[in-house]
């Protein structure tokens, strides 16, 4: 099972969404950035590290989601959220295809990866925006 640490970043009543590459596995699906959890990293630190590897922002976690385990072809991951608010940093992607600042309301209408849907729909219940 491979940990995963995502960052569901706030700011100004929107959400940041990262468009992966051609590259990339699950190519150009969206999805809330984040990464692996590397031995003996917490779970924070590794998010805070891999948010600014990939985007050059500063953020610090707020609030630990529902873990979403999902299983693809070729591995197990369990896919854990956290709620983030934004500290500094102009985004630079080093990884993505793409980015937005998403309405809460807009989330469900992007074409995810797909263990990121459940993080969507538990994050629009946790904040009371579900429809």
């Amino acid at each position: 099972m491979i940990k995963v640490v995502c960052a569901i970043l706030e700011q100004f009543d929107r959400v940041l969404v990262t468009q992966r590459s051609e590259r990339m596995q699950e190519p150009l699906l969206w999805e809330f950035p984040g990464g692996k959890l590397e031995p003996g990293e917490e779970e924070e630190e590794c998010l805070a590290r891999e948010i600014w590897e990939e985007l050059s922002l500063r953020i610090q976690p707020i609030l630990r989601l529902q873990p979403v385990i999902y299983a693809f072809p070729d591995k197990d991951i369990e896919l854990i959220p956290y709620i983030c608010t934004y500290q500094s940093g102009v985004i630079q992607l080093s990884e993505h295809k793409a980015y937005q600042w998403a309405h809460p309301q807009d989330l469900l209408s992007y074409s995810w990866c797909p263990p990121d849907i459940p993080v969507a729909k538990d994050y629009l219940r946790t904040k009371g925006a579900a429809s």
